[in-house]
């Protein structure tokens, strides 16, 4: 008797449990669907508005971009006086620089994706709509950059100290390769940060991003470069000699960008005169007071690359190295050399303006000064 009412009590406890169990399952079921119906609501209504504040600063795009032509159409037909354009086009300027530099930079459109980025990342979207993360995604660049010019630096003065140390004068292929597969994922790796930066608002010009195709092409075809040793290897390997001496000097380059120009460009961000997205590239930005630094050696930097593309070249004529991807190679360092020396007259050139045109309205300003005090002294 006392066996059969525990075994009914057991039976009851089982019982109980299971309906427990069974009822904390529904919740949970309905708890998510209640979670599911709310978050599609939230995501429903935050579209709506994401659409309309599109639609606004698109819409305030537009005005600026027209107010600006009207005004420039105005000083031609002499409808508005020159000084009163000035000032309302450096009003309509901060108005662009608060656009497109706030939160609501984030709905405006972004600049389309080029097939490199399609080959490597996919239709993936990388435009980050909050500036936060833009500017997370312009430090890592800045960061990749740091730790990159000083193995710029090392890995070609390694090579050149082993060759003269160890190897007896001459290069063996397997560290050099491995040095060319390393360029190889440095420009790689700046191409692909480039070209996000791009898309996140930065002004990178699309010359430097070039650049680093040319590298990666000549890095890649570099690779299947078979290097000559003995007979007479300090003749046959002479182009790879000009190339790491170059690189050091690459290298030297990219330190003196690195600590001087960012600098210059942050205080130019807290001026007003630049975007927080810019960034120092492309061998051409100028500090002031530093121009007799840096831009001697990026010119001689330019002329020794043509030089060693020029002596590649030379080689294959006379037949001392007669592979394609000699050729190739003193192509590409040409094309590299005429671009970078292009890119950087006409950044000179630029800059030669903007401080002309900043003088002639400081003298005007001084002009004006005069002219007003007489007239309140007469007062």
């Amino acid at each position: 008797m006392g066996d059969s009412t525990a075994t009914v009590r057991g039976g009851d406890n089982n019982n109980s449990s299971e309906r427990n169990v069974s009822e904390e399952v529904s919740r949970i079921v309905e708890q998510s669907k209640e979670l599911q119906e709310s978050a599609a609501s939230l995501i429903a209504r935050n579209s709506q508005e994401e659409a309309s504040l599109r639609q606004r600063a698109l819409a305030l795009d537009s005005d600026i971009k027209r107010v600006n032509l009207f005004i420039a159409s105005s000083v031609k037909k002499g409808g508005l006086d020159p000084k009163d354009a000035e000032k309302l086009v450096e009003e309509l300027s901060r108005a662009r620089y608060t656009l497109s530099e706030g939160d609501a930079a984030a709905f405006l459109p972004s600049k389309s994706y080029g097939r490199f980025m399609r080959a490597f990342l996919g239709p993936i979207n990388v435009h980050a709509t909050r500036k936060d993360v833009q500017l997370k995604v312009k430090e890592e660049y800045n960061n990749f950059r740091d730790r990159t010019a000083y193995l710029f630096l090392f890995f070609p003065s390694l090579l050149l100290l082993l060759r003269s140390w160890v190897w007896n004068g001459c290069f063996p292929a397997l560290p050099v390769q491995l040095y060319q597969a390393w360029l190889l994922f440095l420009y790689t790796g700046l191409a692909l940060r480039e070209n996000i930066l791009r898309v996140n608002g930065s002004d990178i010009r699309p010359w430097w991003i070039y650049h680093h195709y040319c590298a990666m092409l000549m890095a890649l075809i570099s690779l299947t470069w078979e290097i000559e040793r003995q007979p007479d290897c300090s003749q046959k390997q002479k182009g790879i000699q000009l190339f790491l001496k170059w690189a050091i000097m690459q290298g030297i380059a990219m330190l003196l960008q690195n600590r001087y120009q960012r600098q210059r460009l942050y205080t130019r961000i807290a001026l007003g005169k630049a975007r927080r997205m810019d960034v120092v590239w492309g061998e051409t930005a100028g500090v002031e007071g530093q121009i007799w630094l840096l831009y001697p050696i990026l010119f001689i930097l330019q002329a020794f690359e043509a030089y060693v593309g020029l002596l590649l070249l030379k080689t294959a004529v006379m037949g001392l190295v007669s592979e394609w991807q000699v050729v190739t190679c003193g192509i590409l360092l040409i094309t590299m050399a005429v671009g970078n020396f292009i890119n950087t007259i006409q950044t000179l050139v630029s800059k030669s303006r903007v401080k002309v045109k900043a003088k002639m309205k400081r003298e005007q300003s001084k002009s004006d000064l005069l002219q007003g005090s007489p007239n309140q002294g007469s007062s």
